[in-house]
């Protein structure tokens, strides 16, 4: 398929996607129009210009710098859409691999820890494939084993260098943090202002839990899915001090 081919996807009866080709040989296309019964969200190119925007969702709006699909923030992209995908909602933390404090923000101990950690797709990341479509099969079924365990109730935690720790987990605040009472929250289509409210209010207590654990350990990211669909990537946001959610299910579909 032509590079920026236009797609016209129908996801679901009355719901139809307008995406583009990356011009990679694999990887989600870059979605630029949800059309759901009368109303349209146009995605907005300008919204990964924004002040702390997450290079996830940069990833996902498409418009930065061309990368490859196997890039790592790329494989953030393809296990948020197959965490969308099983319907079941669920949780994925995102820590740094050189520390520890995030354990300060997670009931111990942790009921399915993982010692050592899986880390077939670290190990994958690391590689430079030869036979190229043998080792995407092998990534999508890792990716897809990481995301079904997000199913489980608790929150999957991977390390920033995609290594599995724990899935299961119980999120706490942690010892003289503050509770998290308000974030920012935008979405990434035009016309969209950013509002603030309580975490509870993007769909209760998975996503108070995400906030929280963003909240007390500024250096991660939380990844929420709803059962009705709705994604959420949590993030802290230096220039407005405080967590920032980013509703992304419009580049997911």
């Amino acid at each position: 398929m032509p590079t920026f081919c236009f797609v016209l996807e129908v996801a679901s009866p009355g719901l139809l996607v307008i995406k583009h080709h990356r011009g990679e040989e694999a990887g989600k296309f870059v979605n630029v129009a949800v059309l759901e019964g009368d109303q349209m969200k146009m995605i907005d190119e300008t919204a990964s210009s924004l002040p702390d925007c997450p290079p996830l969702l940069t990833s996902l709006l498409g418009f930065d710098a061309p990368v490859s699909w196997t890039q790592s923030l790329n494989v953030l992209v393809q296990l948020a859409v197959s965490m969308r995908a099983h319907g079941k909602g669920g949780a994925l933390l995102v820590v740094p691999s050189a520390a520890q404090e995030w354990r300060e923000s997670i009931v111990q101990p942790i009921a399915y820890s993982i010692v050592p950690s899986f880390s077939e797709l670290a190990d994958l990341m690391r590689e430079t494939p030869m036979a190229y479509a043998q080792w995407q099969d092998t990534l999508g079924r890792v990716v897809a084993t990481i995301a079904g365990l997000t199913a489980v109730d608790g929150a999957t935690i991977i390390t920033d260098r995609y290594e599995l720790l724990a899935f299961g987990a119980k999120i706490t605040r942690r010892e003289h943090s503050l509770r998290v009472e308000t974030v920012t929250v935008t979405e990434p289509i035009e016309g969209a202002v950013a509002e603030t409210m309580h975490p509870s209010e993007l769909g209760g207590t998975r996503h108070l839990s995400a906030a929280q654990f963003v909240h007390d350990q500024q250096d991660a990211v939380a990844l929420v899915a709803s059962q009705d669909g709705r994604f959420t990537i949590f993030a802290w946001s230096p220039c407005e001090a405080m967590v920032h959610a980013h509703r992304v299910e419009a580049l997911l579909l």
